[in-house]
């Protein structure tokens, strides 16, 4: 599904006690997704099953945090991460998403699952300055790679000088 949509600086909200479900295969191609994600997405669920999970990105979300993302559950560790995804209409919308990766029986990653609730306030303050930097040297390259890559290495610097995993660093905020 090609989209050409652009963003419309209008966010998107969903109550504290609801939560956004879907899972994927292995190369993250929705399977599955709740009413309540399909609702804040904006798509109906048959436009959503069978496309890839990136459908709801974001572009000023920082590739890094994705590249990071898929590092951890493709080697089969869960991750804990803030995600700014956008709706069909171009509006937008934050979540903190917990990202499992399922197993057959023989022990292959044959999918992830994933969990995805409303952010607190003060932790998107603290997680966007972040996001717009990494985003801002991803857009300083002229090769999209390179500029991940640069970005993805400014972040784990971040990380190690505040000592703290990606994961215990968005589980502090």
């Amino acid at each position: 599904m090609k989209l050409t949509t652009r963003p419309t600086g209008k966010a998107r909200d969903f109550a504290e006690d609801e939560f956004l479900v879907s899972k994927t295969d292995a190369r993250g191609r929705i399977l599955y997704c709740n009413d309540i994600f399909v609702r804040l997405a904006g798509y109906t669920e048959a436009e959503m099953l069978g496309q890839p999970h990136s459908i709801v990105r974001h572009p000023d979300m920082p590739r890094a945090v994705f590249k990071l993302l898929w590092d951890r559950i493709s080697s089969g560790h869960e991750v804990f991460a803030y995600v700014l995804n956008m709706a069909k209409t171009g509006d937008h919308y934050w979540v903190i998403a917990h990202v499992t990766p399922s197993h057959d029986a023989s022990g292959q990653i044959v999918g992830y699952h994933s969990n995805r609730r409303r952010p607190d306030a003060a932790a998107l303050a603290a997680i966007q300055p972040l996001y717009r930097e990494l985003l801002a040297i991803e857009e300083g390259e002229a090769d999209r790679k390179q500029g991940m890559n640069r970005a993805y290495e400014a972040l784990q610097d971040r990380l190690k000088q505040i000592g703290k995993s990606y994961d215990e660093f968005v589980l502090s905020l």
